[in-house]
């Protein structure tokens, strides 16, 4: 008989020792936070690469908790050899889970869709996630004969410990992770934990139930997995950039991941994009008949001083500075990431507006501004991203329009980008709706901007009369929007005609559903 033999034997040396359950325990707890971090980084990319929301959200955290189950009745069979089948769980768990965001994103960046990939990802780390707590439950009992009371304080403290760790990994993943070493990287080095960890267990724990060649193979299996991670933590960039241009038809000249959101700014000749998580915001090849439709009309009755929120870009602000009238803007934008892009990469479309001194930039979210806001403007503008998702789905509500009233001047103008009557309609009436909910009246428009098609935005002012829009004598001649454009982009064909609908609230964020019904 072996020494490993005689040890295992021995149901002295089964039994875990108070140290051994101290780090076994701390292992369930590393162990925890590895699997919410890899949980949290299917949600953070489903969120990223598919527009998220709360059907995608729910389905993810559903199939990971009912995968969580089946792992667990799934290893039954294996309990009898719970220290080998542990270290196995916990290798194809740091493989699996630290690999996923990078499957995820070649995945959909050459084929186009990903969520077959998402979806076997959530059942194959929910299900050995599941795994791990009847295998280290038995590690636990391992030799040991105790009462009812006993086993409920080995199955308290294995709790605690589960809770625990996945409450670190759940402050990991947004604060320490995703900001500083982006998803790829950031679900790779939480497989390396994993790994560390399985060998940790296996080297100090396990060795007097594995045998000698069971332990070297163990080692040896973790070593290889851990080589495979590294190597992806070291060659990240390599994998992120090739794989992110190929989303995109030209040359990547900027790219940034805030907390926020995914920013990518390229250019060919001079044709300059900015895309916000994939959907893209501007070309400067034809900006400017966005731009000047959407900022004028709110400037027609002698604005003085105005309000963007949104708008980061500085393309707004860069037209406002063109009205000689115009004293003073303020600029919230919730995102320094993008103010940042505005004023180095984004400088030359912007003309440097952000850095006028007539121009405030304030870094907060617009509806947590709007609350408490202590003065009035003379013309609003609403300039923010197309309401794909609950976060900004928001911004398009009876309760925002009505938080603006706040901060527009009484008799004064409000201008809101409303997506396409065309390619978007029910989005568009939809938005135009809502802004009369708020007490608004509303006179909706329309241009055609040839990088988006047929774009309408919402003339508004507090009252029963609707507005008359109007272009302002700015004193330099404008490359797009006169009168005349103008008085024909009140026109709407039969095809698109005016929708009398239900307003997006927050209880009841319609919009959302309206854009991702997808575009006619």
């Amino acid at each position: 008989m072996t020494t490993a033999e005689r040890a295992s034997a021995d149901p002295a040396n089964d039994r875990p020792s108070t140290r051994w359950r101290a780090v076994l325990l701390a292992a369930v707890a590393a162990c925890a936070a590895c699997g919410l971090v890899y949980e949290l980084a299917l949600l953070t990319l489903s969120s990223s690469m598919h527009g998220g929301g709360i059907v995608a959200t729910s389905l993810i955290v559903a199939g990971y908790v009912a995968a969580l189950g089946a792992g667990a009745l799934a290893v039954k069979p294996l309990l009898g050899r719970a220290a080998l089948t542990f270290v196995a769980v916990e290798t194809l768990l740091g493989v699996i889970g630290g690999l996923s965001a990078a499957a995820l994103y070649v995945t959909f960046s050459f084929i186009g869709g990903s969520t077959w990939v998402l979806v076997v990802g959530t059942a194959l780390i929910g299900g050995l996630v599941g795994a791990e707590v009847p295998l280290l439950m038995t590690l636990l009992q391992r030799g040991h004969t105790a009462g009812a009371a006993d086993s409920g304080r080995a199955l308290a403290n294995l709790n605690a410990a589960d809770y625990f760790g996945a409450l670190v990994g759940g402050l990991l993943w947004p604060f320490v992770l995703l900001p500083h070493l982006g998803m790829i990287r950031g679900a790779a080095a939480t497989g390396v934990i994993n790994l560390v960890a399985a060998a940790v267990v296996a080297v100090f724990l396990l060795r007097h139930i594995l045998s000698a060649r069971q332990l070297g193979v163990a080692l040896g299996v973790l070593a290889a997995a851990l080589m495979s991670l590294v190597t992806l933590l070291i060659r990240a960039d390599d994998v992120e950039t090739t794989t992110r241009q190929r989303l995109y038809i030209d040359p990547i000249v900027a790219f940034v991941r805030s907390p926020y959101q995914e920013i990518v700014v390229t250019r060919r000749a001079d044709d300059m994009r900015l895309y916000l998580d994939g959907g893209l915001q501007f070309s400067t090849r034809d900006e400017f008949r966005y731009t000047e439709s959407l900022v004028y009309p709110a400037l027609a009755q002698g604005a003085r001083s105005a309000l963007i929120l949104g708008g980061g870009d500085g393309l707004a602000a860069r037209e406002l500075l063109r009205h000689s009238q115009i004293s003073e803007i303020t600029q919230v934008e919730l995102d320094p990431a993008v103010i940042d892009l505005a004023r180095t990469t984004l400088q030359d479309a912007n003309r440097g507006a952000l850095d006028d001194p007539r121009v405030t930039v304030v870094i907060d979210d617009a509806m947590t501004w709007l609350r408490t806001v202590d003065r009035t403007f003379d013309a609003v503008i609403v300039d923010l991203p197309d309401p794909d998702n609950p976060v900004l789905g928001r911004l398009y509500s009876t309760e925002f329009y009505t938080l603006v009233t706040r901060a527009l001047a009484p008799g004064r103008l409000m201008v809101v980008q409303a997506g396409s009557p065309y390619s978007t309609p029910t989005a568009f009436w939809r938005t135009v709706s809502t802004i009369e909910s708020a007490g608004f009246a509303v006179t909706p428009y329309h241009v055609h901007v040839p990088t988006f098609g047929d774009w309408g935005f919402a003339l508004a002012r507090r009252g029963s009369t609707p507005p008359v829009p109007t272009v302002p004598d700015v004193g330099a001649r404008l490359r797009f929007l006169n009168q005349e454009v103008l008085d024909a982009a009140t026109v709407f064909s039969a095809d698109v005609a005016r929708r009398q609908l239900e307003p997006s609230t927050l209880e009841h964020p319609r919009i959302v559903d309206d854009i991702r019904k997808g575009y006619r």
